[in-house]
């Protein structure tokens, strides 16, 4: 059999973050363009985008994986946040999940970042905290609220780290808020530092050879592009490996129901108003409204579900929320295509952002999977061209990470007490809640999650993201049977005490969201100047 080709050029079809971080997290780790300019073995990356296709946009929001990948791919934090109009994001707040706006008992929970605290040697925190270490009845303190600092934090509109930590380092576990299409522009003008080629044009047809893998990428400009390794991430048109390779998509509108979005930028009332370091979800009749502070205006939107609501009503919903501020501004519809194609590496194209996938706004999963991909692609590289095996182990660990990562998105949904709407009574149907969810309840109904449930190189989401939300919800897991097993009682009463006077602490040591923000956006402003200067 004749060898494969050394793997030498890689084109990525599509720009926006997709592209762009792919592009940077190559670049920047397997230093592929520098050693092109250098070495006849070095691979070169270039990305075709176009002028006439807009960012989407519809999440600003991410999750704290994306600190590590902005340190390996060499963007300053600080730089981030002043570029980026970038935000702190310590967690997720919901409102009107479990019971709808003026129901008794009704209010809101915390997803926090921060992992629940536990010292060392010190018992596990969430079984005592079932069995009443915390308090017991209305007595007992919500579950982030008694085992992570990260919400009383939030609430106090403090920060998650302090002046002088170093980059992406701080007290708090965090991530953030920002500008998506300001962040598709820093990694472009980051990436073509690293040595990545860009060319303006727009892809027009795709052309196959004999054995059904890209030939060629054809544009409007006349250009006839060629590569080793096509990245399509071309969003929800997937022109490549939907449109030219035929791979599949499959729908997941039967679990997740939400498919549709209308959003709005509103300015702060006042400049000087609190950020909130937490994305807002409030709980509407067909779906959900984020919503996301960031330096200079709030991002509000609301995701909703077609077959439950119209357009009309959907708008006049986000206008209710937003208030008069809503007036004389213009709403921007979105069509969300909910699924994911189980096959996202085909012959020599992989599918990365919009084109592999999308399970909507909620928790943030969106960067979080370019992330997953372009790590993957990176680590798994295949130098000399043997593209099958790669491709192989890229599509099974892709698809189990969209199947863990709609199983806790639906989670949210399916645990609701609410029936006051069509949506939330569909939500609760078991025919809408994947088997492989349901065997996971059906074992936390005796005790509680812990980290043997989980695979950790499939998961997004650590076990402690599951645990926030599963009590959040108010799920309920009988410990009667086993409580035997936990006879630290009065040790973990104690622990839950000191977590509650630490906590007092953090908040005068940590300073205000806002002048946190500010006061990087300057320094950045500084290192300007000075190397200006």
């Amino acid at each position: 059999m004749k060898p494969a080709p050394n793997i030498r050029n890689i084109l990525i079809v599509g720009g926006g973050t997709a592209g762009w971080l792919t592009a940077c997290f190559l670049a920047s780790n397997l230093s592929l363009a520098k050693k092109a300019s250098s070495s006849p073995d070095g691979i070169s990356i270039t990305l075709v985008e176009s002028k006439e296709i807009g960012i989407i946009g519809v999440g600003e929001g991410s999750f704290p994986s994306i600190r590590g990948t902005l340190a390996a791919i060499g963007i300053d934090e600080v730089r981030f946040i002043r570029e980026c109009n970038a935000t702190f994001k310590q967690g997720v707040q919901f409102a009107d999940w479990v019971r709808p706006a003026g129901a008794e008992g009704n209010g809101h929970y915390f997803h926090p970042f921060s992992h629940p605290s536990q010292r060392q040697g010190g018992p596990e925190l969430l079984p005592y905290w079932l069995l009443g270490a915390a308090g017991s009845g209305k007595a007992r303190r919500p579950f982030a609220d008694a085992v992570s600092m990260q919400k009383r934090i939030a609430d106090a509109h403090r920060g998650p780290k302090r002046f002088d930590d170093k980059d992406f380092l701080g007290p708090m576990n965090y991530a953030y808020h920002f500008d998506a299409g300001k962040l598709a522009a820093l990694l472009c003008e980051h990436g073509k530092s690293l040595g990545v080629q860009q060319v303006l044009a727009t892809v027009e047809h795709v052309q196959l050879d004999n054995e059904g893998a890209i030939a060629a990428v054809h544009t409007k400009e006349g250009q006839a592009l060629t590569a080793d390794l096509y990245i399509d991430c071309t969003g929800f048109r997937a022109a490549l490996i939907g449109e030219a390779l035929g791979s599949p998509f499959r729908n997941m509108n039967d679990v997740l129901f939400v498919d549709r979005a209308v959003a709005m930028q509103v300015p702060y009332a006042q400049p000087d108003m609190p950020i909130p370091s937490y994305t807002i979800s409030t709980a509407q009749e067909a779906g959900w409204t984020w919503d996301i502070g960031l330096q200079q205006r709030r991002g509000i939107g609301y995701v909703y579900s077609s077959r439950h609501t119209d357009e009309a009503r959907a708008e006049q919903v986000l206008r209710n929320y937003i208030g008069p501020a809503s007036d004389g501004m213009s709403a921007r519809l979105l069509k969300l295509n909910v699924g994911y194609r189980e096959t996202q590496w085909v012959k020599n194209c992989v599918a990365i952002g919009l084109s592999g996938g999308f399970l909507e706004p909620l928790e943030s999963s969106g960067i979080g999977l370019i992330e997953t991909a372009a790590y993957l692609l990176t680590y798994l590289f295949p130098f000399n061209g043997e593209l099958a095996p790669v491709a192989t182990q890229f599509n099974q660990h892709m698809k189990e990470r969209y199947e863990r990562i709609i199983d806790f998105v639906k989670m949210h949904y399916c645990l609701t007490q609410r029936t006051d709407s069509a949506f939330w009574r569909d939500n609760t149907d078991p025919a809408t809640i994947p088997h492989s969810l349901q065997e996971r309840l059906a074992m936390w109904r005796c005790r509680p999650p812990n980290r043997m449930d989980f695979v950790t190189d499939m998961e997004m989401y650590p076990p402690s993201s599951w645990q926030f939300v599963l009590y959040g919800m108010e799920f309920q897991t009988d410990m009667g049977v086993n409580q035997f097993s936990y006879p630290r009682m009065e040790e973990a009463a104690k622990e839950f005490q000191m977590i509650a006077q630490m906590s007092q602490h953090a908040m005068a040591d940590l300073p205000d969201h806002r002048k946190l923000v500010e006061h990087m956006c300057k320094t950045s402003a500084d290192i300007q100047v000075a190397r200006r200067a």
